[in-house]
């Protein structure tokens, strides 16, 4: 009777076993299997570059970080630099695109870096490179546009010190300037605004995805830009 009873107790610990068997194999694919890798960005997001040209005095527009970390979220590569540097970084980015290391270049400026875009824009394309899209938040100075950007959009506070951008003779590209005013936002909060930011952003993604296409020529590729009305020399102490 006792053997009958340990084996029948024993038989009665079989499916215990068995479940306990198969939760120990499944717990043991999940910790060998891998992390779900984070997704690869797209080819068109790899090849674009963002240029976010800061400022006067570099420290109030810090909301480029900001917009430009969230782009680098996303694999975006990014350059955040003060305006200062608007034609070593053009020189920087057509020496990758002739490389075809970049077939995207995005331009994005706050302030006296808006202001600086044209100038940008004209070495860009004189060096016979194109300008996707251009994005100037604020720009502190009548501004023209006299060569080519696929787009260029300008947002300013109308009665603020922010100006409309015109386009002058030889300017081809779509135009859009963009009036804030009554928005609550001002010239220094401008690039930190969450509406701002998510517009700038989305603005991007589009010019990305239109990138996917075939490339636009060049055109209206005139002569270099001299020492471009170089918004340090003349900056007011506003950002």
């Amino acid at each position: 009777m006792r053997l009958n009873g340990r084996h029948t107790a024993g038989a009665s610990q079989l499916p215990a076993l068995r479940v306990w068997a198969i939760c120990l194999l499944l717990l043991s694919a999940v910790a060998m299997s891998p992390a779900p890798a984070r997704a690869a960005p797209s080819q068109a997001a790899a090849t674009t570059h963002v240029y976010l040209l800061r400022g006067v005095l570099n420290i109030f527009s810090l909301g480029l970080d900001t917009i430009g970390a969230r782009l680098e979220a996303q694999g975006i590569p990014v350059t955040v630099a003060n305006f200062v540097s608007w034609s070593s970084l053009a020189d920087e980015a057509a020496t990758a695109y002739k490389a075809g290391r970049l077939k995207t270049i995005v331009l994005v400026g706050h302030s006296s870096g808006a202001t600086a875009l044209p100038d940008m824009i004209a070495k860009l394309n004189h060096l016979g490179v194109p300008v996707k899209l251009a994005i100037g938040l604020d720009s502190v100075f009548k501004t023209k546009l006299s060569t080519g950007a696929e787009r260029y959009i300008n947002i300013y506070i109308g009665d603020g010190p922010g100006e409309p951008v015109r386009a002058a003779n030889g300017f081809h590209g779509k135009l859009d300037n963009v009036d804030v005013r009554g928005s609550g936002v001002g010239h220094i909060t401008i690039d930190k605004n969450e509406a701002i930011q998510r517009r700038v952003i989305a603005e991007i993604d589009a010019a990305i995805a239109r990138s996917r296409g075939p490339a636009a020529p060049v055109v209206g590729a005139g002569p270099a830009p001299r020492a471009a009305r170089s918004a340090a020399a003349t900056a007011p102490a506003r950002n």
